[in-house]
C-alpha cells in the first residue's frame, strides 16, 4: 500500500510589529510552516518611540531582532523582504523585487502611517513618530535647535530656534510635550553658556476641545495641567492650516518656529488596498468577525490595519492590545481552520489605556478605574517594562530610567546624520546638509586648505589607526 504523505500547511505573516509577532508566537506548537515577513529586520516597542525622541533611551533599548525573538521556533522562517502585491487567487505574496511566496493562510499586520490630511508637503517639515529612523530625526532636529540657538546672535531667531510646536493632542503629542518640557527645564538647562533651554517654549496644538479625547474628562483635565505646570502651552481648538519651514499657522495667526513634531493622525498601511476589498475613510480593511476578509478565509487582516467595530459599536483602537489580542486570536482561527474547528468572532477585552504626562505624572483609565499622578506613571512604567521584548531590552530600559530619574540627565543626546556648516539654514529642515558629501571627501577639503592630502575611501581605514600601508595590501 502506498505511504501517503500530508503537506504541513505554510503561513504567512506579513508585517512584524505586535499584531504579527503575536501571531507567530500564537503558532510556535502549531502544525504548519511559518514565514514572517518584514521590511525592516526588527520589532520596535513603538510606546516608547517618544523616549529615544527625546534623547532619554537609545533605539536600540526599545528594539529588538525579529530573528532573534522567533529563534527558538524552528518552524519559523523569517525573511526581510519588502511585500508590494498579493495575488489572491494564486494564494502568493508579491515581492517588489518580483519574487512570489506561497501561502495556505496569511495574516497580514502592516500597521499605519502619517496621515497629513492632504498635505504631503508637511512631511518633511513636520515628521511624525512610527520608525526609530522617525525618533532619530525628530531627536536631531530637537537637540540641533539648542545648538543653533547657542550660536545665533539675532534674539529673534534664537525665540523662533527654541520654539517647539507639537501637532496632535493624543497620547503620542502629550508624551512628547511633556518629555521636551522634562528634557529642557531639566536635563540641559545647564549645559549652555549663551541660551538658557529651561525657557524653551513648548506649543502643544490639538483640533479638538481637549486633549486626550478617547479618556474621561476628568483625565483630560489633569493631562493639560500637568503639562501646563511644566511650561507646555496647551491650545485646543487650534486648527493647523499651513507649516513651512520656519513657522506654523492656526488660521489668520503664526508662530514662529523651527521645529514641528506631527502627532495629528495615522492612515493604514497602502498594502490594504492591494486586496481589492472594502476599506474605510483612513485606509483600513473592514474585515470579517473572526478577523479574514470578505470571500477569503484564508486572508486575515489584523492590528492598525484592520477596521471592526467593538462592542460599543466604534471602531477598536489603534493601539498595542488590539494587534496583540488579534495577532493570538487570528493564530487560533488558523489552527482551527486546519484542525476542521470553529473559527471563532474576535471580541476584544479592554485592559485599560495610559499615558504618561512626565515625571510623576501620568493618567491611567481601566474600567471604573481612574488613576493620575505618582501611581499611575508607577502602573505605566511596570507595565512598559513587562511588555518589552527581552530581557536585555527590560533591564537597559530599567537602569535609564532609574538613571534619569535620580539624575535627571538623558543618556542618548547624540546628534546624528549629515549636518551643513549653517545649523539653521533659511527655508530648510535643520541641521540639512549643503551637498551630499561623504565624510571622506569632507576629510579630503580640510586637508587640502592645510596643505596635505587626505586618504582615499580605500585608505580610510589606516588614517585613523596609523596602519595607512596597510589598507590596501592584499588578503
Amino acid at each position: 500500500m502506498a505511504t501517503r504523505i500530508l503537506r504541513v500547511p505554510h503561513v504567512v505573516i506579513v508585517g512584524g510589529g505586535f499584531g504579527g509577532l503575536w501571531a507567530a508566537r500564537g503558532l510556535r506548537r502549531a502544525p504548519v510552516t511559518l514565514t514572517v515577513v518584514d521590511r525592516r529586520n526588527h520589532h520596535i516597542f513603538q510606546p516608547l518611540l517618544y523616549q529615544v525622541a527625546t534623547a532619554t533611551l537609545s533605539p536600540a533599548d526599545i528594539a529588538s531582532p525579529i530573528r532573534q525573538v522567533l529563534r527558538r521556533q524552528r518552524s519559523t522562517e523569517v525573511l526581510m523582504a519588502e511585500v508590494e502585491d498579493f495575488d489572491l487567487g494564486r494564494r502568493q505574496v508579491v515581492f517588489t523585487d518580483g519574487e512570489r511566496l506561497e501561502y495556505d493562510y496569511l495574516i497580514l499586520a502592516t500597521g499605519a502611517t502619517h496621515a497629513y490630511f492632504g498635505h504631503p508637503e508637511w512631511e518633511p517639515l513636520a515628521p511624525g513618530l512610527k520608525t526609530l529612523e522617525d525618533a532619530t530625526e525628530i531627536r536631531r532636529r530637537y537637540l540641533l535647535a539648542f545648538e543653533a540657538a547657542e550660536r545665533e546672535e539675532d534674539p529673534e531667531e534664537q525665540r523662533a530656534l527654541l520654539t517647539f510646536v507639537v501637532i496632535g493632542g493624543g497620547a503620542t503629542g502629550v508624551e512628547m510635550a511633556g518629555a521636551m518640557a522634562d528634557t529642557a527645564r531639566h536635563a540641559i538647562a545647564r549645559d549652555f553658556r549663551r541660551i538658557d533651554p529651561s525657557q524653551a517654549r513648548i506649543v502643544l496644538l490639538e483640533g479638538g476641545p481637549r486633549l486626550l479625547a478617547a479618556y474621561p474628562e476628568e483625565l483630560s483635565t489633569y493631562a493639560r495641567e500637568a503639562l501646563q505646570l511644566r511650561g507646555v502651552e496647551v491650545r485646543t481648538g487650534s486648527i493647523v492650516t499651513d507649516v513651512q519651514p520656519e513657522l506654523v499657522r492656526i488660521g489668520p495667526e503664526t508662530i514662529r518656529t523651527r521645529n514641528v513634531v506631527w502627532a495629528a493622525g495615522v492612515t493604514a498601511s497602502p498594502l490594504g488596498k492591494r486586496l481589492g476589498v472594502p476599506t474605510d475613510r483612513v485606509g483600513r480593511v473592514e474585515i470579517l468577525p473572526e478577523l479574514s476578509i470578505p470571500g477569503h478565509p484564508e486572508v486575515c487582516v489584523i492590528g492598525d490595519l484592520a477596521s471592526l467595530d467593538g462592542a460599543d459599536g466604534n471602531p477598536l483602537p489603534g493601539v498595542a492590545q488590539v494587534a496583540m489580542q488579534m495577532g493570538r486570536h487570528a493564530a487560533s482561527n488558523v489552527v482551527a481552520s486546519i484542525e476542521g474547528g470553529v473559527r471563532r468572532p474576535f471580541k476584544y477585552r479592554d485592559k485599560g489605556s495610559m499615558a504618561v504626562v512626565g515625571r510623576n505624572a501620568a493618567v491611567l483609565h481601566a474600567g471604573r478605574v481612574k488613576l493620575t499622578g505618582m501611581l499611575a506613571w508607577l502602573g505605566w512604567l511596570l507595565i512598559h517594562i513587562l511588555f518589552l521584548i527581552g530581557f536585555r531590552n527590560r533591564f537597559f530600559v530599567f537602569a535609564q530610567w532609574a538613571w534619569s530619574y535620580l539624575s535627571w540627565q538623558r543618556a542618548a543626546r547624540l546628534i546624528t546624520g549629515a549636518v551643513g556648516s549653517e545649523l539653521a539654514p533659511p527655508g530648510k529642515p535643520l541641521g540639512t546638509p549643503d551637498a551630499p558629501q561623504s565624510q571622506s571627501g569632507r576629510d579630503a577639503e580640510a586637508a587640502a586648505r592645510q596643505g596635505q592630502t587626505a586618504p582615499s575611501d580605500t585608505e580610510a581605514p589606516g588614517w585613523m589607526s596609523g596602519d595607512r600601508h596597510q589598507a590596501g595590501s592584499p588578503r
